[in-house]
């Protein structure tokens, strides 16, 4: 194994070099620090799906041990917000312990850590619903992992703010976009001869220089152009999904939003 967890900390192994390196909250701070980070993540443990109860219970609460010692190792807390992370897994129990134990300390923000991990989604949308009830409304709610479409809108549902996934880069290495009618594989065969952009309906840079059949001949020459504009295309695609998304609130009209773009996406609304 790469990892071992104690009380104390992780040693993990260098998938490199093989050599041993142990972290603990108070030196994952610190780096952070001298990064010069924004908003500084707590040193947690991301318990795996499925995991027994006793083993998340040990996990929530090795979390949240790590989580009071790195506030008190934080250094720069004028200029970086360190933010606590909820676990707890797929227990309601624990994730309204975790919670309110972490609200009690005071950060100026909060993340919801250890969904996305391969529970369904359904058992996810339920746990951040139930989530969100015990963190405080005034500050950001960040879920942590979660990126495509129909998650940030049903996260944002849910009063979620913020997110972060490595989705749109890693599909666009792969040759996969999101479009407004949901997803496309443009290295696939019968774009060859397609002269449109990825998508009719987006300004961002390559769809404004590019076309889909262009684009398919740089995957198949394996040009890392390919990958390059693919990625610009699909974190355009989700920051201006977040900027509907947040026209539509203040509109008053999310969950009306959120019928117009499933059905044109190609999404079924189950939740």
């Amino acid at each position: 194994s790469l990892r071992k967890i104690k009380e104390d900390g992780v040693e993990f192994r260098s998938h490199i070099d093989g050599s041993k390196h142990f972290f603990t909250p108070e030196k994952v701070i610190e780096i952070q620090n001298a990064l010069g980070s924004d908003i500084i993540m707590s040193f947690d443990e991301c318990a795996p799906y499925p995991a027994d109860y006793e083993y998340v219970k040990n996990s929530m609460e090795l979390t949240i041990k790590w989580a009071e010692r790195g506030k008190k190792a934080h250094k720069n807390t004028e200029k970086q917000a360190l933010f606590g992370i909820v676990q707890g897994g797929i227990y309601e129990d624990l994730r309204k312990e975790c919670a309110q134990r972490l609200v009690e300390m005071d950060f100026p923000g909060y993340s919801i850590g250890g969904l996305s991990v391969g529970e369904p989604k359904n058992v996810m949308y339920d746990i951040v619903d139930l989530t969100t009830e015990y963190l405080p409304e005034n500050k950001p709610r960040y879920l942590m992992g979660v990126g495509s479409p129909d998650d940030l809108i049903e996260g944002v549902i849910r009063g979620v703010d913020m997110f972060d996934c490595v989705l749109p880069t890693r599909i666009a290495r792969n040759g996969t976009v999101f479009t407004s009618k949901g997803k496309l594989i443009v290295r696939d065969a019968p774009y060859a001869e397609d002269f449109s952009p990825l998508d009719e309906e987006c300004d961002c840079y390559t769809c404004k220089n590019y076309s889909r059949a262009y684009i398919r001949h740089l995957f198949k020459a394996n040009e890392i152009l390919a990958a390059r504009l693919a990625t610009i295309h699909n974190l355009y695609f989700l920051i201006k999904l977040m900027e509907r998304i947040r026209e539509a609130i203040r509109q008053d009209r999310l969950l009306e939003f959120k019928k117009q773009f499933f059905k044109k996406y190609g999404y079924k609304e189950e939740y």
